[in-house]
């Protein structure tokens, strides 16, 4: 096996450890794109974050998410990542981040901050910055 064979049947090992919306129909589901290293390690740092199980992860690639939520562009998929909680609500970007520190007792200390008031213009322009850079911020240095 060639070395980019093996780093991506490790990558796609990584993503298939990562809970499955099948696994926690209960679960709000969190899109990322599973082809960029940090989306990816953000993702497992939020699973490793739940511990009450409330979280189910798909990467934008799988074919489940085009048929499960077909109102979703490819386009804004690979832009934002998005949260749909177990009701259907869509949030992405910094909503989806606001989302999760109500969710994950973890981040719990940065939801008053992220809820101040008049501040979500400024969370979806950080937000936007290092979307457009998350390829840089994601690669190794060999």
């Amino acid at each position: 096996m060639s070395g980019a064979d093996e780093k991506n049947v490790l990558e796609r090992d990584d993503v298939s450890r990562l809970p499955d919306p099948d696994d926690r129909p209960w679960a709000a589901v969190v899109i990322y794109d599973g082809s960029c290293r940090l989306c990816r390690g953000t993702a497992e740092w939020l699973d490793w974050l739940d511990r009450r199980g409330q979280l189910a992860f798909l990467p934008l690639q799988d074919p489940r998410v085009q048929a499960r939520y077909p109102d979703l562009s490819r386009k804004d998929l690979q832009q934002h990542v998005y949260v749909i909680d177990p009701r259907g609500a869509r949030r992405h970007s910094a909503g989806a981040v606001r989302y999760l520190a109500r969710r994950l007792p973890a981040l719990w200390p940065l939801a008053p901050l992220l809820h101040l008031p008049g501040t979500m213009p400024l969370w979806h322009w950080l937000y936007t910055q290092v979307a457009r850079r998350r390829r840089a911020f994601g690669r190794r240095h060999e």
